[in-house]
């Protein structure tokens, strides 16, 4: 019964700033991972930012300054601090979990950067 909700997408102008979330209901045992993929159109999805055990981050090339990971403190909720706004991150955004058995999907949410 696990259900991951995601939130904070919206139409925000370069160089500007989201914050965007993903709150899972549920119970998810041995959290391995929590990461942020995203998908243009006309291009595969790739993972953006990752979230490891003891606090490892990786992220992709293309937002490595600008965007930041975290996880609330009931662990419930993982967070995609997005700065430093560019055209090209216009994307739908999937917030992901992985646990022992299998991984979760949000059902995504838009992220437009535009003038």
């Amino acid at each position: 019964q696990v259900q991951l909700e995601e939130s904070g997408g919206g139409l925000v102008q370069p160089g500007g700033s989201l914050r965007l979330s993903c709150a899972a209901s549920g119970s998810i045992s041995s959290i391995n991972a929590m990461a942020w993929y995203r998908q243009a159109p006309g291009k595969q999805r790739e993972l953006v930012a990752g979230l490891f055990s003891g606090g490892r981050t990786n992220y992709a090339d293309s937002v490595k300054g600008r965007f930041t990971i975290s996880r609330s403190n009931t662990k419930n909720t993982v967070y995609l601090q997005m700065d430093s706004l560019k055209p090209e991150d216009t994307a739908v955004y999937y917030c992901n979990i992985a646990s022992r058995f299998r991984s979760y999907w949000g059902q995504g949410t838009q992220v437009t950067v535009s003038s």
